[in-house]
């Protein structure tokens, strides 16, 4: 049984990666990775690297042929996902892989978000391509709240615009052991996974527990999104970046954050990691 990652350098990736030789040999798992370079530590611990690269088709099917199950792990460059999701869809159909899964986005099919079109287009490709699939339909990452965390506590600010609206994200682990699961066990077929916290929490609640975490107090502090548009733009972020942000900060006032969904839960068989954890641990 030959399973292949791909994205495998990516910060999702190298963890599921870890996960899949916690389940099964090295010689089984294939690194499907943009720059081979990147990954010799993975060539290290004896998992096959393969040039992948999706601005490049001709390496793609050759670089599925073997493979048993693939794990396609969704494109960075919003914009650019959808086609370059279907370059993978298609070489996989030529390599004769009977599975793929996917890592989508929770509730996709119903989602207000601005990511969740690429992931609908995906999803759509993927069912028409008559592949055995599974839909791995992760909600936010915990991490994404977080990267600012040291300036947030310098500051004892947190700033953003989801309101009181809760969030059951988790830890990025969380879902690249679900993913691994998924890969190295049988029932999964065709079905879609809605995968969320075990736990929820408002950016007010998340603002507690760093001020608890750090021994600073820190308060969070709402604003429109036009305020925290301008507010991360003064920061320096990138424009599309920026827009996804606070899009989600928008959605999530109305609850496209929110899902008491226990997929995740039960794929892992153990409650996902608390966001307090979470801060714990980049502290």
């Amino acid at each position: 049984m030959k399973i292949a990652v791909t994205g495998a350098t990516g910060q999702l990736g190298q963890l599921v990666i870890e996960f899949l030789l916690k389940n099964t040999a090295a010689q089984n798992i294939v690194a499907l990775v943009r720059t081979p370079s990147k990954a010799l530590a993975l060539t290290d611990q004896g998992v096959e690297v393969r040039h992948f690269d999706y601005d490049q088709p001709e390496t793609l099917e050759p670089a599925l042929h073997g493979i048993d199950k693939l794990l396609l792990i969704s494109a960075n460059e919003i914009g650019r996902r959808t086609p370059q999701h279907q370059a993978v869809i298609e070489a996989a159909k030529q390599a004769d892989i009977p599975y793929i899964a996917y890592t989508s986005l929770l509730n996709a099919d119903t989602s207000p978000l601005g990511l969740a079109q690429e992931h609908r287009e995906t999803e759509s490709l993927i069912k028409a391509s008559g592949l055995n699939y599974t839909f791995l339909r992760n909600n936010w990452y915990s991490e994404n709240y977080l990267a600012g965390l040291a300036h947030t506590i310098e500051t004892g600010t947190l700033f953003g615009a989801a309101q009181n609206g809760l969030i059951s994200s988790a830890a990025r682990a969380d879902y690249a052991e679900a993913a691994a699961k998924v890969l190295t066990s049988s029932g999964h077929e065709n079905k879609t996974y809605e995968l969320a916290g075990s736990s929820s929490f408002s950016l007010a609640d998340l603002a507690g527990y760093i001020s608890v975490a750090s021994g600073k107090t820190v308060n969070y502090q709402n604003l429109s999104a036009e305020e925290y548009t301008q507010a991360l733009m003064q920061a320096g972020l990138p424009a599309g970046l920026v827009e996804v942000i606070v899009d989600a900060d928008v959605q999530t006032a109305k609850g496209a954050m929110f899902s008491d969904r226990k997929d995740l839960q039960q794929l892992i068989k153990h409650p996902t990691t608390p966001i307090q954890a979470s801060v714990q641990a980049m502290l």
